[in-house]
This record gives structure tokens, C-alpha cells and sequence, in this order.
């Protein structure tokens, strides 16, 4: 608990550095607890850094009951030659309930002209601390801005696709064994707060979109894991406050 609430400062406080900020509250409506996002973007001349922190309420009085991070460095000391788009990937993953995980590997950046619409591939060495089956993640993040000429509407996500062998917990699981997982949460944005002179806010949500997950439940709050062989989504609305 003592590391967990250490990450969970060292995350806040990221909120003081000139970086692009958001804050981020999702209700989630399968499990029916509120989660509070903190994730934060920083470019610099070697390359950028990139963090969110997911923190877990199973209701509006409680306290936090588990929460998970993310925290990743894009390496590139060419940004003005051929191979900009290339850069080497770093990232560390983990959280109460999480399983611990560091990455290696390259990402290629890809955007239009004027940067509304982006998309980065990511190809990864993972090592997980949960039996690794295939070592090896991939992952796509896109951001899309003022979709379908609506000034203020954003479509944005993730796509992650990785090996690990998962034990599932249901006797009738026991000898089955996973070997590809994946994960997306697309989101929908809408700067709602333009049309009263506060830019900051957007109200919106996401589609948690799994296959073989087993990382968002914990056995003593949201069910055995097993609950998530096969495909499950979770449905979530929310506010997002731009710093």
C-alpha cells in the first residue's frame, strides 16, 4: 500500500509540469464504480513521456479500493532527420491487483499536416510478471479531432494486443491455458464547454472492448477472473477537465 500511494502522488504531482494534462471521471456501468483518470502527454527534444494512472472507487464515499499505471518514454535524438517518425519505447505497467510488466521496443508516429488526426504503432518486447506465453505486445493508439466536421467532437483509444498464459480460477478452466489477450477502449469526446467559455471541459465516454482479460477484476470486489474468458465490454460515461 505504501508503494501504491508513493505512485500515486509521483502521478499528481506530474500535473505541475508544463505537459498536456487531463483529469478524467468514468462511471462505469458493469461494475458500477467510479474511476478517476489522471493521464498526461509531455514532448521534448529527446523525444516524449507519456502517463495515466486509473484509480478505482467502488463507491462515491469509499476510499480508493485498487488502481493501475502506466508510465512510458519515447526515445528519438533524430527528430530532424528522415527517421523522426521512429523512436525506441520504454514503458513500465502495474498497480494493486496488476501485474507488474516492463516493455522494450519501437514505436512509428503517423499524423496529418496538421495534427488533428494521429496514430502511433508500438512493437514491444513484454516481461510480465505473470508467466509469459508470447513475450511480445502490440499496441495502437489513435486520436482523431473535429470527426464527422463537428467542431469539438474527438474520437480517441487504444488498441493492445499481447501474449500471457492466464491459470483461470474456475475449476472447470483449470487446464485451459490463454495465449493472446486483448484490450481497446475507444472514446468519444465532446468540448461541450465551448459554447459557455470553458474549453476545458468535454463530457463523453468509453468502451472497455476485452478478450481473454483477466486484469480488471479482482477476486474479492468483482468476481472470479474467469468471468472474463472470451469477450466482455464495459460501457462508461463520463466528464474529462483539460488542464
Amino acid at each position: 500500500m505504501k508503494k501504491a500511494f508513493t505512485i500515486i502522488i509521483l502521478t499528481l504531482s506530474l500535473v505541475a509540469v508544463n505537459a498536456q494534462t487531463n483529469l478524467q471521471e468514468m462511471y462505469d456501468f458493469n461494475r458500477e464504480h467510479l474511476t478517476t483518470t489522471i493521464e498526461f502527454f509531455h514532448p521534448d527534444k529527446w523525444g516524449n513521456t507519456f502517463s495515466f494512472t486509473d484509480i478505482y472507487h467502488p463507491s462515491v464515499v469509499a476510499a480508493p479500493s485498487e488502481f493501475y499505471t502506466e508510465i512510458s518514454r519515447a526515445l528519438n535524438f533524430w527528430q530532424n532527420t528522415k527517421l523522426a517518425p521512429l523512436s525506441l519505447h520504454i514503458e513500465w505497467n502495474g498497480g494493486i491487483y496488476a501485474n507488474n510488466a516492463w516493455l522494450f521496443g519501437v514505436e512509428y508516429f503517423m499524423h496529418s499536416s496538421d495534427f488533428n488526426n494521429t496514430l502511433t504503432l508500438q512493437l514491444l518486447y513484454k516481461n510480465i510478471s505473470n508467466n509469459d506465453n508470447i513475450p511480445l505486445q502490440f499496441t495502437a493508439v489513435w486520436g482523431l479531432k473535429n470527426i464527422f466536421g463537428v467542431s469539438g467532437l474527438s474520437f480517441l483509444g487504444y488498441l493492445d494486443i499481447w501474449g500471457q498464459r492466464i491459470n483461470w480460477t474456475n475449476p472447470s478452466l483449470y487446464n485451459e491455458r490463454t495465449s493472446w489477450v486483448w484490450l481497446a477502449e475507444p472514446q468519444i469526446w465532446y468540448n461541450v464547454g465551448r459554447h459557455f467559455g470553458c474549453d476545458n471541459l468535454s463530457i463523453g465516454g468509453e468502451v472497455e472492448l476485452a478478450y481473454n482479460f483477466a486484469g480488471s477484476y479482482h477476486p474479492n470486489i468483482y468476481g472470479l477472473n474467469y468471468k472474463n474468458k472470451g469477450f466482455n465490454f464495459a460501457p462508461c460515461l463520463g466528464a474529462k477537465w483539460v488542464f
